[in-house]
């Protein structure tokens, strides 16, 4: 057996039946590098503000339908758009996790000019920023909800072996490969899952996000991951914890680990009839509701702290 050979089937056993294609392969439906598209989005509302922010890949309209819920509710939302994101893969390649963070805070500064409450949510990788930002801001963000908060990879569909991964990751060969999304793609709703996936596949990256994911994009997560584990404990905000019992890609531990470890009072909250994508996935409703009473509440307490101390 060749060396290639026994590499694939060592792949094969520890990382997964992953296609290989290299970074930057993933084009736009004209054959060319899709560019990246403002896909951002704002919804007026009252003094107290919601920003949203979209996983690793992801684009701001996994947000929308908790935006416009939040907003209908009578909050001010900002569903930002990460450094990166809604272009083409290389355009991913040339940011880490250090300009993620970097437009998170640009974005929370810029709000914080016109709000003096603001809460901050997350999906995924979202959400590890969104706990970023708070540990680093303490008593600047009022309240955080966290969406299928992702440390590490663990749910159902990743390889029992995955453990092996940050070894690949820090080589060369890992450094370019590119991990591709598969069934079930974090969402259980059938109908839903076949527009998303015809959006990735057909290059609308802004639409859907992309389809895959380079190694070096995946190290950079690890990055963000370690250095967040420092600062939980610094987050003494209330946060709220929501996540499906059946996440796909990041098992309840991500949830569990985060409520033991951070310094503030949590509410967690299991889904049982969605997968990963918990804001777009059939129980989207119930995560706007979760949302919308846990800020009421907060803003609610703000505001008799207010009147009290006047």
């Amino acid at each position: 057996m060749s060396f290639l050979q026994r590499f694939t089937a060592l792949k094969s056993r520890f990382i997964g039946d992953q296609m290989w294609s290299g970074p930057g392969e993933r084009c736009g439906p004209d054959g060319g590098a899709a560019p990246i598209r403002d896909v951002s989005f704002h919804h007026p509302g009252g003094p107290e503000a919601v920003l949203l922010i979209h996983g690793l890949t992801g684009t701001p309209t996994e947000m929308r339908f908790v935006g416009k819920q939040l907003a209908a509710a009578g909050f001010t939302v900002y569903g930002m758009q990460l450094a990166g994101h809604c272009g083409s893969e290389d355009d991913l390649l040339e940011t880490g996790w250090t300009d993620w963070y970097a437009s998170v805070e640009a974005a929370w500064s810029e709000i914080a000019k016109r709000h003096d409450t603001v809460f901050a949510a997350g999906l995924s990788m979202g959400a590890v920023l969104a706990l970023m930002l708070a540990a680093r801001h303490p008593g600047a963000i009022k309240g955080l909800a966290l969406y299928s908060t992702t440390l590490w990879y663990d749910g159902w569909t990743i390889p029992k072996l995955q453990f092996l991964l940050p070894l690949f990751l820090y080589t060369p060969l890992g450094l370019k490969y590119r991990f591709v999304e598969t069934w079930p793609y974090g969402i259980k709703d059938e109908r839903l899952r076949a527009r998303v996936v015809a959006s990735m596949e057909s290059g609308d990256s802004a639409a859907a996000g992309n389809m895959g994911m380079a190694g070096r994009s995946l190290r950079e997560l690890r990055s963000l991951v370690a250095h967040l584990k420092r600062e939980l404990p610094r987050v003494t905000v209330p946060t709220l914890i929501l996540h499906a019992k059946d996440d796909d890609v990041t098992s309840v531990k991500n949830a569990e680990y985060v409520e033991r470890r951070v310094g503030g009072p949590v509410r967690k909250v299991l889904l049982d009839d969605c997968y990963h994508m918990i804001t777009v996935d059939r129980q989207r409703h119930r995560v706007a509701r979760e949302s919308i009473d846990f800020f009421r509440a907060l803003a609610a307490e703000g505001v008799a702290v207010k009147i009290a101390a006047e």
